[in-house]
């Protein structure tokens, strides 16, 4: 669906840009929200669920596998009766521990619908930020790096994160630090006095 919404928005772009131009920007949430403390330590109350849900899943298979060694041990011993009460039980058992896992684990289950509610004040603040920075440089459109469509080429000079993170209180520093070395370490490596040296001019943030 995202991907389609893209699509259709470059079309758009391409029909209207001629007429009219539109400016556009792009962010990367994946690298803002792994920035934000917010956001880390909502991903840790995730994590902390997710255990707690995982070991009461493990217990409820844990005494089903009691329940079934017992049977195997005494099966002998038990009435057609008592046999079909067993595995009555077991079925049961068994049942409500697929239940319970696919409605923690399923499709927006439990962990699901805890994780978009603790990540909601998180991503509302950086939708915030974002819409701020669209308005102030007066963009038409900010996609977003991280999303579900691919975009293959992203020009450097159209890249809003740094204003983004600026305006949700963040540093840039660590971020141009890791795009130098990023570009030092694809550099060619010099062996000689004479070898030609690396371009470490950084590209400017977008006006």
């Amino acid at each position: 669906m995202k991907k389609l919404l893209f699509l259709v928005t470059l079309c758009f772009l391409t029909v209207v840009g001629p007429a009219q131009a539109q400016k556009f920007g792009y962010v990367d949430t994946e690298f803002i929200t792994g920035k934000m403390p917010a956001y880390q330590k909502a991903l840790t109350e995730v994590d902390r669920f997710a255990d707690k849900w995982s070991k009461d899943i493990q217990d409820k298979y844990t005494e089903i596998d009691r329940l079934q060694k017992a049977y195997q041990a005494e099966e002998i011993l038990l009435t057609d009766e008592m046999k079909r009460e067993r595995l009555r039980v077991l079925s049961d058992k068994e049942r409500e521990a697929r239940e319970y896992n696919n409605k923690v684990f399923g499709y927006e289950g439990l962990l699901f619908q805890k994780k978009k509610e603790l990540m909601k004040p998180v991503m509302d603040e950086v939708n915030r930020a974002i819409e701020k920075v669209a308005i102030l440089k007066k963009l038409n459109f900010m996609f977003d790096k991280a999303s579900d469509f691919v975009m293959l080429y992203t020009d450097p000079r159209h890249d809003y994160t740094d204003y983004v993170m600026e305006e949700l209180g963040l540093g840039t520093d660590q971020r141009q630090r890791s795009s130098t070395a990023d570009a030092a370490a694809s550099a060619p490596t010099a062996t000689t006095d004479n070898a030609p040296k690396p371009n470490t001019k950084t590209t400017q943030k977008p006006k």
